[in-house]
């Protein structure tokens, strides 16, 4: 669907959460953030959802990710439902902000609508997840849709495939999990790239006989 994509800047929006109002662009500055919705409060696969993102809350935050959910209920709701969440995820604690959006207003500026799911007030949100990058551009966009749940680990791997790249020169292969070897980006050179990765890296032998394929750990 159009709207906000990889590559688009947050839109600058005030918005309201269970913990006060904030400005996107103030809460998403100097670090990475993780902006994910649901379809409602009191729902099931949502509730099992974050309750997972407060359990592995710990390890976004060692990684400087920040956490902001939507759901389309009214503060007070969301205060209610925190209850159920933590109480469905023992030890976990939902010390993130969730906004606000009873009107469905804050999802359409966010692409974050699933055309196909509707109820009587009109079309439901996805299950979207922006991750921001400190610039405030979508830096990678997960969409699912109401009926399926996120899967918390994938979310911690792109995290950790993103900031590597942010940091190197390099990109991450299929089924890359952290602490397997990366590969170096084309635009870089081979005497570039020695000086780039002085721990050394490998060039696979490929039929082409083109180095293009070059492994690296950092």
């Amino acid at each position: 669907m159009p709207g906000l994509t990889i590559g688009d800047t947050i839109p600058d929006l005030q918005v309201e959460t269970n913990q006060g109002k904030i400005k996107l662009h103030q809460f998403c500055a100097d670090g990475w953030t993780i902006l994910f919705s649901h379809p409602g409060d009191f729902t099931p696969v949502c509730t099992t959802e974050l309750g997972k993102m407060a359990q592995y809350a710990k390890e976004f935050y060692q990684r400087g990710v920040k956490l902001l959910g939507l759901s389309c209920d009214d503060v007070q709701s969301h205060n209610e439902w925190i209850k159920d969440i933590e109480a469905y995820t023992p030890g976990a604690k939902v010390n993130y902000p969730i906004i606000a959006d009873p009107k469905r207003e804050i999802i359409k500026q966010l692409n974050m609508v699933d055309p196909d799911e509707k109820d009587s007030t009109g079309n439901l949100p996805s299950r979207a997840f922006h991750i921001v990058g400190p610039d405030l551009k979508i830096k990678l966009s997960f969409l699912y849709p109401a009926t399926t749940g996120r899967n918390m680990d994938e979310v911690l791997r792109v995290i950790e495939s993103l900031q590597k790249a942010s940091k190197f020169k390099v990109a991450t292969p299929a089924n890359w999990k952290p602490g397997d070897p990366v590969v170096i980006t084309p635009d870089v050179t081979n005497e570039q790239a020695k000086e780039m990765f002085p721990q050394g890296f490998e060039s696979v032998k490929l039929p082409s006989k083109k180095e293009y394929l070059r492994l690296t750990k950092v």
